[in-house]
């Protein structure tokens, strides 16, 4: 079995816990919600009640924090069909319930947490993904739960998007955002559900005020439950960050005692997912216990569609970190060429690339060193998200500053710039710097963009390039998705080019198109014979604007 769990599992030390009567708890007064099992009585799986019992530690007597929750932040990866959403709306029902024992009071005389208490005045935001989703996932299936328990069903006033003590001194909430100021001061507890689809900024934003947020109410002692499948490498979602906070703690690159990690997945290699035995073997070890109520035969025949996208099954089956098929880069590799030490001199051979929009996206320029195939970002500009977008526009002083300033610093043998929204612009320079420099590409020639974008591929495939690892140029990268075309290359290969995954899309992908033009003007280059010699090396980091704020990301550029 392949597992992360941190802190690592202790054999020879056992900490108190009230997860044990949280889990009777459970049983007793909770039923299954939505699905096969529907108002049936709730009954945790071996996997499921041993995390309740690590998840409800306290620190034992003696300790300057005896009888407090051991910790504050939790996050489970399990694989998809796993009842994530149902486990956390059930430790959610108890966390609002004025009698469950989910909070320590007091040790019995065998030195062991006597019989726990509910919170006082709890409040529970639980967090979706979207406005559509939040009344469904974790509130959803925990508006139902609660509607079916026939012994605690009486103590809730149960609403569409909120559930109250009759009392009226606690509820619980969906939210697709972080709660306002005052209301989150007062968090108890907290679920932020699917967390792999976190992607966008408010939603990073929501999980950082979120956090933020739980020591307010001391004497609550409250916690927050992240839950979700393995996330999918390059997205930038809260799981994959969460993912690598937990990597880097157990590998001792950091440290955080009050953090409570699990991820399960089929084991990378050991199973021949080419037969069906094999997918079989994998799909058993990444579900543990689910198994014994899972369709496994069912998730195994998905591996039989000639067109299914496998990278994808085996990212929500086998929950395995995977970037989907349809993706256009590998991002794993992309992040093994990051050289963040390498310096390009001053004066030296360069080529730029250029994409964008005005007003409604991004734009970007990206430089390369003929010489060794270094890219850089000049410039990144991208629209703010919500009201601050409103109006916004790339800011065309900026950036004909960032290209005076390259043209001023190195030799630009060519610069390629997609024309549409920039022609003037583009003009202009043409006018500043020399027409046999400054040269329109439009990127949709398919035949031509595609050709490119294959030898871009290529070349981080073979190591012929690299970067500085600036991560607005990564995350466009990473957002890239693959669209076939007609074409096929001189050896048979299909070719694409890029897009978004949607066009409503927020996840941008402009720097990703300068930099095919940027590598595509190297080769062009090298073609001629331009930049066979140079060794002298210089560091350029670039600038980084967004929203008009130049420097936010890196800095600014170098003396």
């Amino acid at each position: 079995m392949s597992v992360l769990v941190v802190p690592a599992i202790e054999t020879k030390k056992r900490w108190p816990t009230l997860g044990d009567q949280v889990a009777a708890w459970i049983e007793q007064h909770l039923c299954f919600g939505p699905g096969d099992l529907r108002g049936q009585p709730a009954k945790l799986d071996d996997e499921k009640r041993a995390l309740l019992y690590r998840m409800y530690e306290l620190f034992p007597r003696g300790h300057d924090q005896a009888g407090r929750r051991r910790f504050r932040r939790a996050a489970l990866s399990l694989r998809k069909g796993s009842a994530k959403s149902e486990f956390a709306a059930w430790i959610a029902a108890a966390e609002l319930h004025p009698r469950a024992p989910v909070r320590f009071n007091g040790w019995d005389r065998r030195g062991r947490p006597g019989p726990g208490i509910g919170v006082i005045d709890p409040y529970i935001p639980l967090v979706a993904y979207t406005e559509e989703q939040s009344e469904d996932l974790v509130y959803g299936a925990l508006k139902a739960i609660l509607e079916l328990s026939p012994t605690v069903r009486g103590d809730f006033d149960i609403g569409i998007g909120r559930i109250m003590r009759v009392a009226g001194d606690g509820k619980a909430v969906a939210l697709a955002a972080a709660p306002d100021a005052r209301d989150g001061a007062r968090t108890t507890f907290q679920v932020l559900d699917e967390t792999h689809r976190f992607t966008l900024a408010k939603l990073k934003q929501a999980h950082r005020t979120m956090l933020a947020n739980l020591p307010k109410r001391k004497i609550a002692d409250p916690w927050s439950l992240e839950t979700t499948t393995a996330p999918a490498p390059g997205e930038g979602s809260v799981a994959e960050d969460t993912m690598e906070y937990a990597k880097a703690i157990a590998e001792s690159r950091t440290s955080d005692t009050r953090f409570f990690f699990f991820h399960r997945q089929a084991t990378e290699g050991e199973h021949d997912l080419q037969t069906a035995a094999g997918v079989r073997k994998a799909v058993l070890e990444a579900s543990g216990p689910v198994a014994d109520w899972s369709d496994i035969e069912g998730i195994v025949e998905q591996w039989d569609d000639p067109t299914s996208d496998r990278a994808y099954l085996a990212r929500v089956w086998l929950n395995q970190p995977i970037r989907a098929a349809d993706r256009a880069f590998d991002f794993t590799r992309w992040g093994e060429l990051a050289k963040p030490k390498h310096k390009v001199p001053d004066g030296a051979l360069i080529t730029i690339g250029w994409d964008g929009s005005k007003y409604e996206d991004s734009s970007g320029a990206i430089a390369t060193d003929i010489l060794t195939g270094f890219q850089w970002p000049l410039g990144i500009w991208e629209k703010p998200l919500g009201p601050a977008g409103k109006g916004w526009e790339v800011p065309e002083a900026e950036v004909n500053d960032v290209m005076a300033a390259a043209f001023e610093r190195y030799e630009v043998w060519r610069l390629y710039a997609d024309p549409p929204y920039w022609e003037s612009i583009i003009a202009a320079w043409s006018g500043e710097y020399g027409e046999e420099r400054v040269i329109k590409w439009p990127t949709n020639r398919w035949g031509k963009m595609a050709a490119a974008l294959l030898a871009y591929r290529n070349a981080q495939t073979s190591g012929e390039l690299s970067h500085n690892g600036n991560a607005h140029f990564a995350r466009h990268i990473g957002n890239a998705f693959r669209r076939r075309i007609a074409e096929r290359s001189d050896t048979g290969e299909q070719l694409w080019v890029i897009y978004k995954e949607r066009k409503d899309s927020p996840n941008k992908i402009d720097t990703a198109v300068a930099g095919a033009l940027s590598w595509q003007a190297r080769l062009d280059a090298i073609e001629e014979g331009i930049g066979k010699s140079g060794t002298s090396i210089y560091e350029t980091r670039g600038v980084i604007a967004f929203g008009g704020s130049p420097g936010e990301a890196q800095g600014g550029p170098p003396p």
